[in-house]
């Protein structure tokens, strides 16, 4: 399912041209037309590939994981402003969905340990202010504590700090995508090995299947790799499309798995 048909750049009032209106991906900009389930953004470091998912999510007004709503995250106060420039056309308007940067995951992480330990020393505090009195008191006074960890064992077990980065990180995926969501991913393989990029393909298939929409920017040639994924160049101007083949990303690491020596070599 296509939700998000295309961006395009507002016409009208005079641009900024600060940041991020000076890059040159922006002062070129042509309609952005989705025309995949799986779309994936590519380009070198710099190229303005994260600024315009974040200006998307902005815009679309998303929820991001561990922060809220991305327009009123000052986080985000760099893209702002560029948001409100971006007409957004849809198939389907969804709410459903998230955006999600690699970085943002490990602080959601420790808020959510934070929120469960402080959990538990509430129940702890209920069994000794509650001591001596009877069970049925104890349990309604302990109530809202109890459900909240209980909501949250079920959604991530013991905890995603309880287990690796890669684990964690794929297992936030697993519980909240939901069928019929936009899902904005920014560098989403940063804490992945290749095997568990592999299984982060396999629930994006899932999801695909079910009317969801996938817009990633990546470095991984694995990722790039999704089947029938539309891959958008952000290292030409316009952005436009490109091939698997064709990558740099792709080609280098080719070279490099078949030949390590040759590279290695000069160092």
């Amino acid at each position: 399912m296509i939700h998000l048909r295309e961006i395009l750049l507002r016409d009208g009032e005079t641009r900024p041209t600060d940041f991020p209106f000076n890059l040159e991906i922006v002062q070129s900009w042509e309609p952005l037309t989705f025309e995949s389930p799986v779309t994936v953004l590519v380009g070198e470091n710099g190229s303005g590939k994260s600024t315009v998912l974040e200006g998307l999510a902005c815009a679309a007004e998303m929820i991001t994981v561990g922060s809220g709503a991305a327009h009123r995250d000052p986080s985000l106060s760099h893209v702002h402003d560029f948001a409100k420039w971006l007409k957004l056309v849809w198939n389907k308007h969804t709410r459903k969905g998230f955006f999600l940067r690699a970085e943002d995951f490990f602080g959601f992480v420790k808020r959510q340990a934070q929120s469960r330990l402080e959990m538990e020393q509430e129940l702890e505090r209920v069994k000794e202010e509650y001591k001596g009195r009877s069970k049925l008191a104890q349990n309604m006074a302990g109530a809202p504590f109890a459900g909240e960890l209980g909501a949250m064992r079920e959604r991530y077990g013991d905890g995603l700090d309880a287990r690796s980065h890669g684990e964690s990180f794929l297992a936030l995926f697993q519980s909240r995508f939901v069928p019929g969501g936009l899902y904005l991913l920014d560098e989403p393989e940063a804490p992945l090995s290749p095997l568990r990029q592999m299984a982060l393909l396999s629930a994006i298939k899932e999801m695909a299947e079910q009317e969801s929409q996938f817009i990633i920017a990546t470095h991984s040639p694995i990722l790039m790799a999704y089947p029938g994924a539309e891959i958008l160049s952000f290292d030409q101007q316009p952005i436009g499309p490109v091939s698997y083949q064709s990558l740099e990303h792709v080609n280098l690491m080719r070279e490099f798995l078949n030949d390590p020596d040759a590279f290695l070599r000069h160092l």
